[in-house]
C-alpha cells in the first residue's frame, strides 16, 4: 500500500504545474512515470531480490513546421529499495533486476514526415515488426534506444520499407556497465506488404558490434501473419517466420544457423488464445541470438534465455487472455496466462517449464497498474529454478 500511495501522490502533486506548462499550443511536453517493484527468488544465490524503482522521463516535443519536428527527453532511474544486483552495483549475492539507477539522456532527435516517406536522426526508439529482432525493450525501466538515421519509404498505402543505418546502441544495462552500449556498423532492412490474408515481411539485419564482436551477424528471414473470420466475432490467427544467421564482420566464430516461428490461434472481442512454436537453433559451440530483440516477450517473463543456448532452443507454448469492464466506468482489465516447454533445438534434452501470470487495468486516463508473476522449473545445470513477482504503477501525460 505504501508503493501505491506514493506513486499516486507524485502525478497528483505535479498536475497543477504541468497543466500550466501544456498550454501553449506549439509542441507538447513528454511526462512518464514508472513505479515498479519486483522481487526474484533464484536457487544458487543466497538472497532474494527486493527491488523498488522509480524511473521518470521527461521531455519535449516541438510542433511540426513543413514536416519537421525535434524531440529530446532525458531519463532518471531511482532505486528506492536496492537489495539487487543491478549488474553494475557489485551486489552480487542477489539475483539479477537489470534496472541500474542512472540519469542519461534517453532521446534526442529530427524527424521529418512527408506523404510517402519519413526520416529521423539522432538518439531514437527503433521497433521493427513485432520486435523480435529490433525492439526497444520497453519492460525494463531503462529502454534500448539507438544512435541512428531511419528512413521509411511508402510507395503505395500497403507498401512500406524500412531502412536504418546504427552508429550505438544504448543498452538497457546503462552506461555504467562495460557492456551498457555497444559501437555499431549496423544496418537494419524491412519491408512490409499488407496482403487480404495478411502482413508479409522480408527483412535483413546486418549487424556489426565494434566491442561485442561475438554478437555481430547477419540475418534474413521473412515473416506471415494474419487473420481470418470464421463466424462473426471470432477469428483465426495465425503466423509463420523463418530466418538464417551467419557470422559477419569481426565476428571470430563460423556459423549458419536457423530460425523457425510457427502460431495459431483463435482470437474473440474480448478473448484470445494460442499455440506457438519457436526453435533456434545451436551448433554445440553457439545458438542463434537476436541481441537487439525485446526479449522479455518472448520464451517467457522470467528471462532466463536471453542468450540462447549453445545446443539450440525450442518453446512449445500456449498462451490465452481476457479483457473485462470494470467498475461504473468499464475500466478495462487484462487477464494473461502462459505455459512454456522449453528443450533443446533437437528436442531431445529438457530445460525446463515456465508459467506466467499477469492482471494488468487501466485506473485513469494517465494512471495503470499491473502484477504479472513468472515461475521458471529449471531441469538442468545452469537453469536454474527461480519466480519473480512484479507490481507495477505507471503514468503517462
Amino acid at each position: 500500500m505504501r508503493l501505491a500511495a506514493l506513486f499516486l501522490a507524485l502525478p497528483l502533486s505535479m498536475a497543477p504545474s504541468l497543466a500550466a506548462a501544456a498550454e501553449p499550443a506549439a509542441g507538447k511536453i513528454i511526462l512518464d512515470m514508472r513505479l515498479r517493484s519486483e522481487t526474484v527468488s533464484q536457487d544458487g544465490l543466497p538472497q532474494d531480490a527486493h527491488a523498488i524503482t522509480l524511473r521518470t522521463r521527461l521531455g519535449y516535443e516541438t510542433a511540426a513546421w513543413r514536416g519537421f519536428r525535434a524531440l529530446v527527453e532525458a531519463e532518471n532511474i531511482t532505486a528506492l529499495d536496492g537489495d539487487y544486483n543491478s549488474n553494475t552495483n557489485g551486489k552480487v549475492r542477489y539475483p539479477v533486476v537489470a534496472d541500474p539507477e542512472s540519469t542519461e539522456l534517453n532521446r534526442a532527435q529530427v524527424s521529418w514526415t512527408g506523404k510517402q516517406a519519413d526520416v529521423v536522426i539522432g538518439r531514437q526508439r527503433i521497433v521493427l515488426g513485432n520486435a523480435r529482432f529490433v525492439g526497444n525493450v520497453g519492460f525494463r525501466q531503462n529502454e534500448q534506444t539507438f544512435d541512428a538515421i531511419r528512413i521509411g519509404i511508402r510507395p503505395t498505402k500497403d507498401f512500406a520499407v524500412t531502412y536504418a543505418y546504427v552508429d550505438r546502441v544504448r543498452r538497457v544495462f546503462g552506461h555504467r556497465s562495460a557492456q551498457g552500449e555497444w559501437d555499431s556498423d549496423s544496418h537494419l532492412i524491412q519491408a512490409d506488404l499488407k496482403t487480404p490474408a495478411g502482413q508479409a515481411s522480408g527483412y535483413s539485419y546486418l549487424l556489426d558490434f565494434g566491442n561485442a564482436p561475438t554478437q555481430s551477424s547477419a540475418t534474413w528471414g521473412g515473416r506471415f501473419a494474419g487473420s481470418r473470420p470464421i463466424r462473426p466475432g471470432l477469428a483465426i490467427t495465425y503466423e509463420a517466420e523463418v530466418a538464417r544467421q551467419t557470422d559477419y564482420r569481426n565476428n571470430p566464430a563460423d556459423f549458419e544457423l536457423g530460425y523457425l516461428d510457427l502460431g495459431l490461434g483463435l482470437k474473440g472481442p474480448a478473448h484470445w488464445v494460442s499455440a506457438g512454436f519457436e526453435r533456434l537453433d545451436g551448433n554445440g559451440r553457439r545458438g542463434f541470438q537476436t541481441p537487439l530483440a525485446t526479449l522479455h516477450a518472448y520464451q517467457g517473463w522470467a528471462d532466463v534465455f536471453l542468450s540462447t543456448p549453445a545446443t539450440g532452443l525450442r518453446d512449445l507454448n500456449l498462451r490465452a487472455g481476457t479483457t473485462v469492464k470494470m467498475g461504473p466506468k468499464a475500466r478495462p482489465l487484462k487477464l494473461q496466462a502462459a505455459v512454456h516447454d522449453f528443450t533443446d533445438d533437437d528436442g531431445s534434452m529438457r530445460l525446463g517449464r515456465e508459467f506466467d501470470l499477469m492482471a494488468g487495468l487501466s485506473l485513469t486516463k494517465i494512471l495503470s497498474a499491473e502484477v504479472k508473476a513468472a515461475f521458471f522449473d529449471g531441469a538442468r545445470p545452469g537453469f536454474s529454478d527461480r519466480s519473480k513477482i512484479w507490481l507495477t504503477f505507471e503514468a503517462r501525460y
